[in-house]
């Protein structure tokens, strides 16, 4: 299994650390916080392995939902640019080739992502993709260098409040789900 350190829009495997839990061994407490249901549909390596601390993984997933699918405020597409972005400067291979997938289906076209992967922070984007990129990367690269200036060109670029919020939120929720998935397993070939 060759770990992967390049972005990619193919999503990879991930290899554990830590063994995921067994179905078939979880506690009522785990069954609980991971919602299987009865027919035990496929549950990701990365939420079984989040299941051994189960008060994180039921406050997680209820997170996670709210911030990525929610209605209202920005576009689902655009919120994946924002996970996109963090996964991009923190180098979660993993993170970034799923939101970068995801925006793609979502957005139907796929020559965003690739200017991402190719030139970063540097890429030439269309001017609103541009603005929510610029924001998601300062923002994840150190918060407090993302500033007034950056929240006025998302207003020009015709963000209103919910969709900076929206923003703000799946950005840096990858900021923190890039950290969790680096420690506890890594990107590998398919």
């Amino acid at each position: 299994m060759k770990t992967l350190h390049d972005f990619t829009t193919t999503v990879p495997a991930w290899k554990p650390h830590v063994a995921p839990l067994d179905l078939a061994k979880a506690t009522v407490a785990q069954l609980d916080a991971l919602k299987v249901t009865p027919s035990n549909q496929k549950v990701s390596d990365y939420v079984l392995v989040l299941a051994h601390d189960v008060e994180t993984l039921k406050v997680r997933t209820p997170l996670f939902n709210a911030i990525m699918y929610n209605r209202g405020g920005l576009s689902r597409a655009e919120r994946e640019l924002g996970a996109v972005s963090s996964s991009v400067v923190n180098r979660c291979i993993y993170c970034a080739a799923v939101h970068a997938s995801r925006y793609n289906q979502l957005a139907r076209e796929g020559t965003t992502i690739a200017e991402i992967f190719a030139r970063g922070a540097n890429a030439k984007l269309e001017p609103r993709l541009a603005a929510i990129f610029n924001f998601a990367t300062r923002l994840s690269q150190s918060p407090p260098t993302a500033d007034s200036a950056d929240i006025a060109a998302l207003v020009d670029a015709g963000l209103n409040p919910d969709e900076i919020l929206d923003l703000v939120l799946s950005t840096s929720l990858f900021g923190w789900a890039n950290r969790l998935m680096h420690t506890l397993g890594e990107p590998i070939e398919a």
